[in-house]
This record gives C-alpha cells, structure tokens and sequence, in this order.
C-alpha cells in the first residue's frame, strides 16, 4: 500500500487528513502538503486519521510535532483517531497526546471539532 495523505472535508470548520500506509521523515512533503490543502480559511479543527497507518518512527513524530507548531500559529486544534494500542503508548509517551485530542473513533473527534 503506497503513502498517501488524503484530505476529507467533515464540516465548514474542520477537516480530515486519512493517513495511509508509514509516517516518517521522508513523508514531510505530502503531510505538510495535506496539512495545506485541509488548512482552507475558517477551518479550525484538522482531524487526523491513523485507523490505516502501517508504520511511524521518530521522524514521523517529529513532523506530528512540527504540524502541531503549524496548527497553533493558524489556531486550529489537531485531533486523532484509529491509534492502536502501541501508538497511543508512544503519544503518551511523548506527551503528545496532550496537545493532539485522542478519540475513540471518527465521530467522536468530529464532535469534538465540532465543540471547539
């Protein structure tokens, strides 16, 4: 399964980024890319899927980190689904999950969007 980022519109203020396949280093381009395409004026919430990634190593921690910069200087919030066990482990680890909302589920995230 190639890399992709896909871009999901879920309401007027909040967007999906679909992660698909492994989020490293070398995925800088097509995530910022993403984040770029899903960053339309008025939209407050990114909502990132991991329900089909395959793989994430510490760059692809760090290009979470530098999205999450990126979100703060527009005032969007960055929130996630579809994290197995061990990534929320890694998130908690990381202290992550403190700045990135975890859900559950889609649904979940996008009421949370939605009450943001």
């Amino acid at each position: 399964m190639p890399d992709s980022f896909t871009v999901r519109r879920l309401s007027t203020h909040a967007r999906a980024i679909d992660i698909t396949g492994d989020l490293t280093a070398s995925s800088e381009d097509l995530l910022m890319d993403a984040y770029d395409r899903a960053s339309d004026d008025g939209v407050r919430a990114i909502v990132l899927s991991f329900a089909a990634l395959q793989y994430m190593n510490s760059g692809g921690i760090g290009l979470l980190v530098t999205l999450l910069v990126r979100a703060r200087r527009r005032d969007q919030q960055l929130l996630a689904f579809g994290l197995s066990e061990h990534y929320r482990q890694i998130f908690d680890l990381t202290r992550l999950d403190e700045a990135i909302g975890i859900h559950e589920n889609e649904a979940d995230a996008i009421a949370a969007a939605r009450s943001s």
